[in-house]
C-alpha cells in the first residue's frame, strides 16, 4: 500500500473509533436517565463493536493501529520505518480530533468543548497502564496464533476493560487526548491526560518485553 494510503487508513480509523467512542457516550447518558452503569454500558458496547469492524476493515491497509502505543511498539519491533510510525502517530491525532468534533456535530454540540471531568490518581494510572499491558499484549500473542482473531480478541478485550479497569480503559495515547476536547461522558481533563499516556506507554513496551519471553520457547516471535 502507498504511504498515503496507510496514512489515511490510520486517520479515518482513529476518526471513526472517536466518534463512536464520544457519540456513544452522548447518546447513552441522554438515554440512560442519570444510570451510570447503563451509560457504560452503552457507551461499552459501541466501542468494542466499533473496534472489531475497524480492524477487519482496515487492518489489510495499515495494519490498523488507530493507537501511537502500538505503533511505537511496531516501531521497536522494526515493523515500521521511523517515518511511518511519526505519520503515523500523527494522523491518529488528527483523526482522533475530528472523531470528537463530528461526534460534537451530530449531536448539535459546540464543537469545541474541553472535558472538565477529574481523572487522576493512582488507581486510574496503574489501571491505564494495565489496560494497556494487556491490549498490547492481547494484539501481540493473538497475532502469532490466530491472526485471523485479532479484530474480535481487541474488541472483547476493550469491552472487559471498561468494566474491569477503574479508568474505563482509555488504553490508547491519542484516544486519551482527543477526549479531552470533548466536555462529554467521556472526556477527561487536559492536566490530567500526560500521566495517562505514560503510563500507557509504559505498559505497551512492557507487554512487548514478556510476549517476547513468552514466545521465545516456541519458535516464534512477537516482532
Amino acid at each position: 500500500m502507498s504511504t498515503i494510503r496507510r496514512i489515511a487508513s490510520e486517520f479515518l480509523g482513529t476518526a471513526l473509533l472517536l466518534a463512536t467512542v464520544v457519540g456513544s457516550g452522548i447518546m447513552a447518558e441522554a438515554l440512560a436517565g442519570g444510570n451510570v452503569a447503563v451509560a457504560l454500558l452503552g457507551n461499552t458496547i459501541a466501542t468494542g463493536a466499533i473496534l472489531v469492524v475497524l480492524i477487519t476493515m482496515l487492518g489489510p491497509v495499515s495494519g490498523a493501529h488507530f493507537n501511537p502505543a502500538v505503533t511505537l511498539v511496531m516501531l521497536v519491533s522494526a515493523e515500521i520505518s521511523k517515518r511511518h510510525a511519526v505519520f503515523y502517530t500523527l494522523a491518529q491525532i488528527a483523526g482522533g480530533l475530528v472523531g470528537v468534533w463530528l461526534a460534537h456535530l451530530m449531536f448539535d454540540l459546540a464543537v469545541l468543548q474541553m472535558s472538565i471531568k477529574t481523572r487522576t490518581g493512582a488507581g486510574q494510572w496503574i489501571a491505564e497502564g494495565v489496560a494497556t499491558f494487556g491490549l498490547l499484549l492481547t494484539i501481540l500473542l493473538t497475532r502469532r496464533h490466530r491472526p485471523e482473531s485479532i479484530p474480535l480478541s481487541v474488541g472483547l478485550y476493550i469491552t472487559a476493560a471498561y468494566w474491569f479497569t477503574a479508568s474505563t480503559s482509555f488504553a490508547n495515547p491519542a484516544v486519551t487526548l482527543a477526549r479531552a476536547f470533548s466536555d462529554s461522558f467521556a472526556g477527561i481533563r487536559l492536566v490530567d491526560v500526560p500521566a495517562f499516556v505514560v503510563v500507557q506507554l509504559i505498559g505497551a513496551m512492557l507487554a512487548l518485553f514478556l510476549s517476547r519471553w513468552l514466545l521465545a520457547g516456541t519458535g516464534k516471535s512477537a516482532d
